[in-house]
């Protein structure tokens, strides 16, 4: 989230930046479908990271985190974002104004939730970064497929969250039908080559033979070389009945699988 000095100076910032010329040339180009009349003066922002060196790999980034999510994920360290409105929102001029005095520092910015994809205003914001000379990076669950599609000619890096197999995800979001929408932006991703990390928090009570590996299975036949097990933390999972479990680290079994079954494949948060 974004600390108060950063704050202060993003405030500080004049508000009125002027719209970057060739947008509108650059959306019409991409010929995809979405309209380039959308504001992402109208994007619900609830925090930003003026830079990271970990959310987007091998570049230093700021995040933008978008507020609101349509999954209730029991894990979820984010749950603060989850609602469609959020207490303290951050404008978009003021992010844009802040990117403007960033080029040549900054490569790219990663658009983080909460669930950004679900936001209609989304496209044109990531139309802006792109030209102003940023790469694009996002974080997504991948609940809205049809709306990713439209995000694609933007996108330089994407990390998905695979939470499950497809019929095991109403277990984890409380939505029915998630892990098929899931699995089709997986798909989707795959197809359009664009650079993929894709991540599987750990559930408590999960089994390597009888979860963990045919997850993996799964995520391997599909075209996944790049994979990351990661720890489920008690103390910001959303659901109290599962962080009485404790935090939850990937098993010895699933590291040496994930390491003969993926190209590239990591833990984090172990």
């Amino acid at each position: 989230m974004l600390p108060s000095p950063a704050l202060d100076s993003l405030h500080s910032i004049q508000r009125s930046a002027p719209t970057e010329p060739g947008i509108a040339a650059t959306c019409k180009r991409q010929a995809v479908p979405f309209t380039c009349d959308a504001q992402p003066a109208e994007l619900r922002i609830a925090g930003f990271t003026p830079l990271t060196t970990v959310d987007f790999p091998g570049e230093l980034a700021a995040v933008v985190f978008c507020q609101g999510c349509p999954w209730q994920c029991r894990y979820c360290h984010n749950a603060h974002l989850l609602a469609d409105e959020g207490r303290e929102p951050i404008g978009w001029d003021q992010i844009r104004a802040f990117l403007e005095q960033r080029r040549g520092l900054l490569d790219g910015v990663v658009f983080s939730g909460g669930e950004p994809t679900v936001q209609g205003e989304l496209a044109t914001a990531m139309a802006e970064v792109k030209a102003l000379g940023f790469k694009v990076g996002l974080h997504t669950g991948g609940p809205a497929p049809e709306r990713l599609a439209r995000l694609l000619p933007w996108l330089d890096w994407v990390g998905l969250d695979i939470k499950a197999l497809p019929e095991d995800y109403p277990a984890i979001t409380g939505v029915a039908g998630s892990g098929e929408r899931a699995w089709a932006s997986l798909h989707q991703l795959l197809a359009a080559g664009v650079a993929l990390e894709v991540r599987t928090t750990l559930m408590p009570g999960w089994r390597f033979a009888e979860d963990l590996r045919p997850l993996m299975d799964g995520l391997a036949a599909a075209g996944v070389t790049r994979y990351v097990l990661q720890a489920m933390r008690a103390a910001t999972a959303r659901d109290p009945a599962i962080a009485v479990a404790g935090d939850v680290s990937p098993p010895a079994a699933a590291i040496d699988y994930g390491t003969a079954r993926f190209a590239d494949f990591g833990v984090r948060g172990a």
